[in-house]
């Protein structure tokens, strides 16, 4: 007996989104940030483009970061950017690692 499967459509040809590898990166981050209680949501958005990770302190709120993807700056300045608040681009870089050591700099307290 064999059924019928009908694969997921892929979306548009040429569309950007984040691989595995990548997307594990930024949710070890995200988690991190979330337990010290500093983000509260996350969303993606994958385009023709370029594709986007925004984080939110609260839900509702415009997004606190954007972690953007663009591979057509890849030669040039790098295809990876963490932006924040009001469009200022905190970092950027080839690398994915290297850009979201922008968040390691950020305080830590420590509870007892």
């Amino acid at each position: 007996m064999s059924a019928d499967v009908t694969p997921l459509d892929p979306g548009p040809s040429g569309s950007v989104f984040f691989e595995r590898r990548e997307l594990d990166l930024i949710l070890r981050v995200y988690g991190r940030m979330v337990a010290q209680a500093e983000w509260r949501d996350y969303a993606m958005v994958g385009g023709r483009e370029s594709a986007e990770f925004a984080v939110f302190r609260r839900s509702g709120d415009a997004p606190a970061y954007r972690i953007e993807k663009r591979p057509s700056l890849q030669t040039r300045q790098g295809q990876w950017s963490v932006i924040g608040e009001g469009g200022v681009v905190m970092k950027r870089g080839r690398e994915l690692s290297q850009v979201l050591r922008v968040f390691d700099s950020r305080k830590f307290q420590v509870v007892e």
